[in-house]
């Protein structure tokens, strides 16, 4: 019975570690007000050494991009597109195509139109993926909430 009872929690104890979920990239959120009309957001990943997310302009056939969307508001509303710095180009055979990419960290902005003073965040979702050598994992979709502040 012993004998038995050690198996099972050897069983459950490799089961539980072959589950853990990976999360490669850590997003963070931050704002700058210019004017009383006008911030920018700034949409951060730390992406984990040997993982890459791919840029804002991936070509169709391929990986899926990393986009964001903002909630519609009354009080506030995006003004162009969401930059991005100059991505890493290369040819990746698990596509068969030349993809745009991101190691370590990216940094992207969005300028805000602010049309009432009494606004103090933005909303919106983010999806992004990520690859590293080996694997890609799943599509992930994310809620963000970015304080303006003052």
């Amino acid at each position: 019975m012993k004998k038995l009872l050690m198996m099972m929690v050897a069983l459950l104890i490799c089961a539980g570690a072959y589950a853990q979920i990976e999360t490669p990239v850590r997003w963070s959120y931050a704002a700058k007000k210019v004017n009383a009309k006008e911030a920018v957001v700034f949409l951060k990943a730390t992406i984990q050494p040997g993982w890459h997310i791919y840029s804002l302009n991936v070509g169709d056939g391929g990986p899926i991009k990393t986009s964001f969307e903002f909630t519609k508001s009354k009080d506030y509303a995006p003004v162009g597109k969401t930059t991005e710095p100059t991505p890493i180009s290369r040819f990746e055979k698990s596509f068969n195509m030349n993809v745009t990419f991101f190691e370590k960290e990216v940094i992207f902005q969005q300028k805000i139109s602010l049309k009432s003073a009494s606004v103090s965040s933005v909303t919106g979702k983010l999806t992004y993926m990520t690859c590293n050598d080996k694997k890609c994992l799943p599509p992930e979709d994310l809620d963000f909430t970015i304080p303006l502040g003052k």
